[in-house]
């Protein structure tokens, strides 16, 4: 069972002092917070709560460390929020390395199993980090529709050459 303090960042990283919230009571004040927060550890403690779309605000931070980002790519909620997180983490510039893989990962399970991530496929075909053949094998898993397919080939044509 959830309970409020599994949901809520701990006082101290919301900024607030011991045993008060500091002016946070509902999930609109963590979604302002994870919008304007640059500190690390807040966001850190923003992303393990139980708001999709505290979620997304701390995706859409250009402050929010790829550790952070990388711990986002596995939550759950619905289908839309799950798609829409993908899709920001896709596009977020910290998203790298393993963490990008992760994101890779996440939209390919999602595809498999009929979840219709299509934007975050289109994001990840987007990065010029990411070699081609990888969002290739996207568009060939079982939930990749062919007007996914032709998205990806007219994203993929519009990198530049490497």
């Amino acid at each position: 069972m959830t309970t409020t303090a599994d949901r809520a960042p701990t006082d101290a990283a919301a900024g607030a002092g011991p045993g008060a919230r500091g002016g946070l009571h509902h999930g609109g004040d963590y979604q302002r917070l994870a919008e304007r927060t640059t500190d690390p550890t807040v966001l850190r403690e923003l992303a393990r709560c139980d708001y999709p779309f505290v979620w997304h605000a701390v995706a859409e931070n250009p402050a929010a460390p790829a550790d952070v980002l990388a711990a986002l790519a596995d939550r759950r909620h619905s289908d839309h929020n799950d798609n829409l997180l993908l899709r920001l983490l896709a596009e977020h510039p910290a998203t790298a390395g393993a963490g990008l893989d992760g994101v890779v990962d996440a939209v390919a399970r999602r595809l498999a199993a009929g979840h219709r991530p299509y934007a975050a496929v289109l994001a990840l075909a987007a990065r010029t980090d990411l070699p081609a053949h990888r969002v290739e094998a996207l568009g060939k898993l079982p939930g990749a529709s062919t007007r996914l397919r032709r998205g990806l080939t007219r994203v993929l044509a519009a990198r530049p050459a490497t």
